[in-house]
């Protein structure tokens, strides 16, 4: 690769980390091409882009970006793919998934909304996270729950009412 085509990709991986809040940095060597290929439909089902990467242009990339990556660029050791996704969680959730039939893909490190998590053992927190559609979602619920209670409360008691003051006339009368 000539000096010219580094730099071409280091640009393409800068912007491409510019436009993304979840980046997660992933081990996937010693997976044989079948694999490989069901690792890549998976990602492409989960809306996860997969891609693999040299180490020193990912690492220039990132020293580039405005981003703070923090201790994420001293993973960037052996085989690298990044994983870039809209949900926080997408990329653990398939890796989880995906490693119940396998030993790979191995989670280096993640960078979300400028919080870095290094090591496979982040792996399960990173799952459990809500995404920013499940979080609105509750929120939307718990908002709604004391206005359905209020309009419940007020239409079984206007029947009440209504059916008191039927009574009250049928007895005037």
């Amino acid at each position: 690769m000539t000096r010219e085509e580094k730099s071409i990709v280091i640009k393409d991986l800068t912007a491409r980390l510019a436009d993304t809040n979840v980046l997660y940095v992933a081990d996937i060597s010693a997976l044989d091409a079948e694999t490989t290929s069901n690792l890549r439909r998976a990602c492409f089902k989960a809306g996860v882009k997969m891609e693999v990467v040299k180490n020193t242009l990912l690492e220039k990339a990132m020293e580039s970006s405005d981003n703070d990556y923090g201790d994420l660029p001293s993973t960037l050791k052996g085989n690298t793919s990044i994983m870039i996704a809209e949900a926080g969680n997408a990329p653990a959730k398939l890796i989880k998934k995906f490693r119940e039939g396998n030993d790979k893909p191995i989670l280096k490190g993640a960078y979300i909304d400028e919080a870095i998590f290094i090591g496979d053992d982040q792996l399960a927190s990173l799952a459990s996270l809500k995404s920013k559609d499940e979080v609105i979602g509750e929120i939307v619920t718990l908002l709604q729950s004391p206005a359905k209670n209020v309009i419940s409360a007020l239409k079984s008691g206007g029947g009440v009412i209504a059916g008191l003051v039927k009574t009250l006339s049928e007895r005037e009368g």
